[in-house]
Formats: structure tokens, sequence, C-alpha cells
């Protein structure tokens, strides 16, 4: 499938078989992961697999309802950005993200970015503040994302071409 094509596929799924991600296709994930471009080629990211099903429950009250599917997923990827080595650790880390969400839609799996930079677990705990006592994850990493991955139990179609939001193109100038 050529990238056009995967893109065009792509859907945020939430919904997974309860079936455990080969280690072939976990292996190319990793890959993936590591095949990323990085400003600098500094290598900004580091990248959790989680594959313990206690601990995915754990990380899928990070967020109430935004996150609770991921209880679901066989396979659960933070995202980690490091600000000591690169001022770009966000767009280093969130390229790295959709690199594997594509590369899992190519293996045909299914995938679902959950959000956890600049949001809150609770009152008065940040959901990476959450992640990071989940997971051990040193205090000069951020976490940016989870990404739920799994061979998908729902089926989404893509998104018609005519409901793209064209108006967000512009040619030449504003």
């Amino acid at each position: 499938m050529d990238l056009i094509e995967l893109l065009r596929k792509r859907r945020s799924i939430r919904h997974f078989k309860d079936v455990a991600i080969e280690k072939d296709k976990v292996d190319l994930l990793k890959e993936a992961a590591l095949r990323a471009p990085t400003s600098k080629n500094l290598h900004s990211w580091e990248f959790v697999f989680v594959d313990d099903k206690d601990t995915i429950g754990k990380l899928s009250e990070v967020r109430g309802q935004s996150s609770y599917f991921l209880k679901g997923a066989p396979l659960c990827l933070a995202v980690i950005g490091r600000e000591d080595v690169n001022d770009t650790w966000i767009e280093d880390a969130s390229i790295a993200a959709i690199i594997v969400q594509l590369t899992a839609l190519s293996l045909g799996l299914g995938s679902c970015w959950i959000q956890i930079r600049n949001r809150m677990h609770s009152d008065d705990e940040s959901a990476e503040s959450y992640v990071k006592s989940v997971l051990n994850i040193p205090e000069q990493c951020r976490v940016v994302c989870l990404v739920a991955l799994g061979y998908p139990d729902e089926k989404k179609d893509p998104t018609p071409s005519d409901k793209l939001r064209w108006d967000k193109i512009h040619v030449n100038r504003w």
C-alpha cells in the first residue's frame, strides 16, 4: 500500500481484538520508531513499549473517558521527548508517533493517539506525572503521548475526499 492509501485508510481505532501482536510486528514498530526523523539527528525521543495488561490497565486511567479504551489494547507505546537533548523534542516525538501509527496500519493494526502533554490526570496531578509514575520514567523526560495499538475490532470507513477541509489549503498567499 502506498503512503496516500495509508493516509486515506488511517482512522483512530479505539476497539481492539483480544489478540496479542506478533513479536515480528512489534519489532517492526520499534524499528519504525527508531527510523523517525529528528532535528539535527539528535534523537530527542525515547519509547516505552508496554504489553503488560496490568500496566496498560493503569495507563488507561490517565485521562478518564479520553483514555479508558486503552484498557482493551494489547500494546501501548509511550512516546517520550527529551527537552534536555533538543528544543524540537515535541516535534521529534510527534513525528515518531505518527510514523509508528502509519507503520501499524501497514501491518494490519489499528492505533489511537492519547494526548498526555499539557493534559491533566486529576485536579492536582498532570497526565504526564501520572504516566511517569506508572512507567518509572526519569524526571528529565517528557511524555508527549500514548499510542494504543492492536488488531482493530471496529471498522471505520475512510473520510471521503469531499469531506476533507479543502478550505484549509492556501496557494501562494492566504
